[in-house]
């Protein structure tokens, strides 16, 4: 950790303040992105879903729980898989005890993985959460939005993620959703997003980049090298 100048308490106060004033700038562009994104143009989801469900065979539309938003999570955890992704169930973590709060805002929440259902709750119990996740096995929900790849395709090929080819390491890939349902009940694709800007959704790490150590992972292999399952700490 470099090292910090000791100061007085009115020197602190003092350069608090440079900062505050920098941390609300960034506040003001962080609520104008948010309008931008909000903005975008939407697009139509024609095709037909079917996921296994806790309560049965559901359609994208019943996910919606009654509600006119969703947020879907994509959480890696292929066909054969023993456990899930350990990043994604960081998110995991974050991501459950919103969901009451989501449904007070006319927000669904559902995590969608290719595993079958039966594997998805098993670990969800394990790791003792209680939001919603269903099964896309058998079905083309996690291919059209660009979170799953053949698993046969060469290695050293690339694959479309993040709105670009690029080379990715596994069969699955982290993402998070988000559509909107009308009156008449079609459903439209909002928002979607990959790789590093999923950290925004995560508080802990913004927990995290309050501390002095922030992070602290510059001396790893790679950043997330230090994320462990809940239960595996």
């Amino acid at each position: 950790m470099a090292h910090h100048a000791i100061v007085s308490r009115e020197e602190w106060v003092s350069a608090r303040k440079e900062l505050l004033e920098e941390e609300k700038s960034f506040s003001k562009a962080r609520d104008a992105l948010a309008a931008k994104r909000r903005e975008l143009p939407w697009t139509r989801v024609d095709k037909t879903y079917e996921f296994e469900t806790e309560q049965g065979p559901k359609s994208l539309g019943d996910l919606f729980d009654g509600r006119t938003q969703l947020i879907v999570q994509h959480f890696m955890f292929g066909p054969d898989w023993e456990e899930g992704c350990p990043s994604c169930s960081f998110w995991g973590d974050n991501f459950d005890r919103t969901v009451p709060h989501l449904a007070a805002r006319d927000v669904a929440f559902v995590a969608v993985s290719r595993a079958p259902l039966k594997s998805l709750l098993g670990y969800r119990d394990r790791l003792g959460w209680s939001f919603p996740w269903v099964s896309s096995l058998g079905n083309d929900f996690n291919f059209d939005f660009d979170v799953s790849f053949e698993t046969e395709r060469d290695p050293n090929q690339p694959v479309y993620y993040n709105y670009k080819d690029t080379m990715f390491p596994a069969s699955e890939a982290p993402g998070v959703s988000v559509f909107y349902k009308d009156s008449a009940g079609e459903i439209y694709h909002t928002y979607s997003v990959y790789a590093r800007g999923l950290e925004d959704l995560n508080g802990t790490y913004r927990l995290l980049d309050t501390t002095p150590k922030g992070r602290d992972e510059d001396a790893l292999s790679y950043p997330m090298e230090w994320v462990r399952r809940r239960d595996q700490y």
